[in-house]
């Protein structure tokens, strides 16, 4: 697991008193074994792989599917199969980059658990201006971090820090999560 993003970020939930589980993707695993990069396993295969780690945490407490990118577009699509609370993206792929016309956002139309998104207002993969025309559930949220990029890392210029916004977004994960 290389990602100094999701290491950050898991660091900062477990701060926060939560338990959390990492793992990696199957295309993942392959790339770390040989270290040549590879594509992204098909869909199918992604949400076996997080389906089955989902599974071995049935011990009663309540969970949350949790990603980034990607991954959390895996955790929307496998919700409503799981007994999890609900999701938590960090960076929500709304479209490929540079390819608005083609959303992905079929499934988060009918939600029937919370979504919440961490996004940035100016991410390559869902703008605040494209994402606010998108019909969604009720159940999703929206929560912006200003100048974002996919990474919710600011521009300088903005007077913010990639830093501020994540503390401010694990405060939101502890106060959604204590909601229940």
């Amino acid at each position: 697991m290389d990602s100094e993003f999701m290491d950050t970020v898991a660091g900062g939930l477990s701060a926060r008193g939560f338990e959390v589980v990492r793992f990696e993707f199957p295309y993942m695993q392959a790339r770390r074994a040989d270290g040549r990069k590879r594509p992204p396993n098909p869909m199918p295969k992604l949400l076996a792989a997080f389906a089955e780690e989902v599974a071995a945490l049935d011990d009663g407490v309540p969970l949350w599917l949790a990603g980034k990118s990607m991954g959390g577009r895996v955790a929307t699509l496998l919700l409503e199969q799981t007994q999890a609370e609900g999701a938590l993206v960090f960076g929500y792929p709304f479209y490929a980059a540079g390819r608005p016309e083609k959303p992905r956002t079929e499934h988060l139309e009918s939600m029937s658990r919370p979504v919440h998104i961490f996004q940035g207002t100016r991410d390559p993969m869902g703008s605040r201006e494209r994402v606010e025309g998108y019909r969604l559930s009720p159940q999703v949220h929206l929560h912006w971090c200003e100048d974002g990029d996919h990474d919710l890392k600011p521009r300088k210029a903005s007077g913010l820090t990639q830093r501020q916004h994540l503390e401010a977004v694990f405060d939101s994960v502890l106060d959604i999560c204590a909601a229940g």
